[in-house]
């Protein structure tokens, strides 16, 4: 059944300590341009994922902002969410479970269902903007007459390199959207038209339970009352209990620096979903590897691990581990480094950008070099709280909520204007040509001179890289 989301009220205007004013003037001025608009958000699920996180704090703000915003959880039973999440991983590179003609029945079954709630919704004429969020809902659209709005599909995960029948079926529910969302340029599937393409990297709520300041002494008692010694060494990877995040894996580069690091401990925090039946295996796995060791310590946020647990594990251990295989765009990374905590990560997704230009932590694609990475971090604590430090100030320029606003809203006015999504890095200066994120004046930001026009980039790699491509595009 179609859900709406209860959020709390915020103040957009409680970001200006952290934010800095080259993001939230344009914001507000942006905003004051839409004032009065309707937009609906649609997704899957309320709570347990990077996506409802966002949504949490964003729906909130867009009031605030005069955006009249909503925000939908669309119905499904088990067996839907099962097929969502095996069309999720095959339009990450999974092709051993292809989708069957029994799971595209149940996928647009459902789709139809929900459409039919939400055309019997008193309010669904009058939205202007609707946006859409991953593959779950993706189909609903298929099954209604959109009238004056326009839909937006916001993917969040790596579609750089799917199942070729995956992404052909997906794709078939996609041709009525105004506009497509990505998180990176690289994620964009080549045969998507790609005037109807914005690239938009998503950001952390600096003021989140999650990311709220939270002193030391705090932070330890929290980890202390569920079990954590907060004086000893302690590496934590907080994600899904997914097995493109590689919880085993961590286990094992753990065991390989604790040989060298009496009295680690490692911890794995996890969350479950309702739209991700497979986390249950992916857990019992770790279980199952971890029992007999007492310095591994495995949460949930079912056993009472939560926002403010979560803050606590970011800012009190020595590394943060996100040992990914592949990655949507792993926004944890960002959550570690706000707090000053350097990160060993893999290096997929949208985690090179946040650790861009040496800021933040090292980079790894294997189990040994992750061992290797954090035995670094580990014998060098001056470096990593360089790391951390120089990670922090990248994440307040770069991945703050009011920054992902800017960029939506920049979007949306776009396409009230009848502006191409395409053309919207063209028309305003606030964003990356390479990347699409947020660049601004400021001391220390890369530019370049190209045909009577000076760009910006958000580090020294995406300055090398247009560069590179204006070089060799020359006769």
């Amino acid at each position: 059944m179609l859900q709406t989301v209860d959020v709390g009220e915020l103040s957009i205007e409680s970001y200006r300590s952290v934010v800095p004013d080259q993001i939230m003037d344009p914001l507000l001025e942006t905003a004051r341009d839409l004032r009065g608009a309707r937009v609906l958000h649609l997704s899957a699920t309320p709570y347990g994922g990077g996506v409802s996180e966002l949504l949490r704090s964003a729906v909130p703000l867009y009031n605030d902002l005069g955006v009249r915003t909503t925000w939908k959880i669309i119905g499904g039973n088990p067996p839907f969410f099962a097929v969502t999440k095996k069309l999720h991983n095959a339009l990450q590179g999974e092709s051993r479970k292809p989708l069957t003609r029994e799971d595209q029945d149940l996928y647009e079954r459902t789709a139809e269902t929900n459409a039919a709630e939400l055309r019997s919704d008193p309010q669904f004429g009058g939205y202007d903007f609707v946006f859409v969020h991953d593959p779950q809902p993706s189909a609903v659209l298929s099954f209604l007459d959109k009238g004056s709005a326009s839909w937006i599909w916001r993917c969040h995960i790596d579609t750089s390199a799917p199942s070729a029948t995956a992404w052909d079926y997906l794709k078939t529910f996609l041709a009525g959207y105004d506009a497509t969302v990505f998180t990176m340029s690289q994620f964009v599937p080549p045969d998507l038209a790609p005037e109807r393409v914005d690239i938009i990297p998503p950001a952390i709520d600096p003021l989140s339970p999650k990311n709220m300041s939270l002193d030391d002494r705090t932070a330890h008692a929290v980890l202390n009352w569920i079990g954590i010694e907060p004086d000893r060494p302690l590496i934590t990877q907080v994600s899904r209990f997914d097995p493109w995040k590689d919880p085993l894996g961590v286990i094992e580069a753990f065991r390989i620096v604790r040989r060298r690091t009496p009295g680690l401990q490692l911890a794995l925090v996890g969350s479950m979903a309702l739209d991700d039946p497979e986390a249950w295996d992916v857990y019992r796995a770790i279980s199952a590897e971890s029992e007999d060791d007492p310095a591994i310590h495995l949460f949930t946020n079912l056993t009472g691990v939560g926002n403010v647990e979560v803050n606590a594990f970011q800012r009190v251990s020595t590394v943060m581990v996100q040992k990914s295989i592949r990655e949507g765009f792993g926004l944890v990374v960002s959550e570690a480094l706000w707090k000053g905590t350097p990160v060993v990560a893999g290096a997929t997704g949208g985690i090179p950008l946040q650790v861009a230009d040496d800021s933040g932590g090292l980079l790894v694609d294997s189990i040994a070099g992750c061992a290797e990475a954090i035995g670094t971090l580990l014998s060098d604590p001056a470096g990593a709280a360089a790391l951390g430090a120089a990670g922090k100030e990248r994440v307040r320029r770069h991945f703050l909520l009011p920054r992902l606003l800017l960029d939506e809203l920049t979007l949306v006015k776009g396409i009230g204007r009848g502006i191409a999504p395409a053309e919207l890095t063209a028309v305003g200066d606030h964003r990356d040509p390479v990347c699409g994120m947020a660049t601004y004046p400021a001391d220390g930001v890369p530019t370049a001179d190209f045909a009577g026009q000076t760009f910006r980039f958000c580090s020294r790699r995406c300055r090398e890289l247009f560069i590179r491509s204006r070089t060799e595009a020359r006769p």
